[in-house]
């Protein structure tokens, strides 16, 4: 009765950064979308952190994950959307940006509510999630 059909809801998950070593919150991360390359959505997408328990890690700032209804998300000038996922901030010019990670192992999901053809094809793909330090 409360299932998404599959085509309402898309869940892309990962364990690993570019390099296949599994996340851990005593590195810091940047997850960078290209210019118009965010997910492809008619309603709404995010990305969410869960600790290695799958669940949200508490966090001072509240912050479970970022996406379309965070408001205050900055890009750069080029119009790439870069999101910073770590224990430690990236620094006050990065923190709108920012989701705090424990300082163990961790997971993101990009979550795509009505996904657009490009999530429903296949054709769009995640970005890499770069390990920074």
């Amino acid at each position: 009765m409360f299932d998404n059909k599959p085509t309402e809801t898309q869940y892309f998950y990962t364990d690993d950064d570019s390099e296949g070593a599994r996340l851990d919150g005593n590195h810091s991360y940047a997850v960078s979308f290209a210019p118009g390359q965010e997910p492809p959505v008619s309603g709404f997408w995010s990305m969410t952190l869960y600790n290695d328990e799958h669940f949200f890690h508490p966090n001072a700032q509240q912050r479970y994950s970022l996406g379309t209804k965070n408001k205050n998300l900055r890009k750069g000038a080029d119009g790439a959307l870069t999101l910073y996922v770590g224990a430690k901030s990236p620094g006050a010019d990065k923190e709108s940006n920012w989701l705090p990670a424990p300082d163990t192992r961790f997971s993101l999901y990009i979550r795509a509510y009505w996904g657009q053809q490009g999530i429903l094809d296949g054709s769009w793909k995640p970005p890499v999630i770069r390990k920074v330090t």
